[in-house]
């Protein structure tokens, strides 16, 4: 466990008021950001996390995702679309990883919950209404469509096995 944070700990680890439906060490696990997101600021989370994650040591690699795709847009995209909040600069995801840990900033923290909150339904939906995923006789070809937005939903705390 790390010994020191740039910030204050203030709830329990893994003590959340939203319901993610996966840890930041299953996403890590999995396979997000192509396997590059969060390796500058590692030693701020436990070495447990990484034990088994799908890193990379050479640059993004969307074989590192779980669904092979590229399933993101450039930090600075993120900056011009004003979605970097208070002290993560790396977005929801770095936010996600530090509020997991105990930090609370109560600003931050509704705002990047309510985007939590808007982002899940509208790609569930988009999934599950698409005519490949209605006509889909198996839980496998389920699985092939819209891989894009599975990525995505797991790359938002969603289980993407909608």
């Amino acid at each position: 466990m790390p010994n020191h944070y740039p910030y204050v700990l203030s709830a329990p680890i893994g003590e959340l008021e939203f319901p993610a439906q996966l840890t930041p060490m299953q996403m890590l696990e999995m396979g997000v950001f192509e396997g590059q997101y969060i390796n500058d600021c590692r030693s701020e989370f436990p070495d447990e996390w990484f034990e088994h994650a799908k890193l990379s040591a050479s640059g993004p690699d969307v074989n590192c995702n779980y669904f092979k795709i590229k399933s993101r847009q450039p930090l600075y995209a993120w900056k011009r679309n004003g979605w970097i909040y208070g002290n993560d600069p790396r977005g929801w995801f770095q936010w996600y990883c530090r509020y997991f840990m105990g930090r609370r900033e109560p600003e931050v923290d509704t705002i990047q919950i309510g985007r939590w909150k808007a982002f899940g339904p509208r790609h569930i939906g988009g999934i599950k209404n698409d005519p490949k995923y209605q006509k889909a006789k198996t839980r496998n070809d389920r699985l092939k469509v819209r891989p894009k937005q599975r990525q995505a939903l797991l790359q938002w705390a969603y289980d993407p096995f909608v």
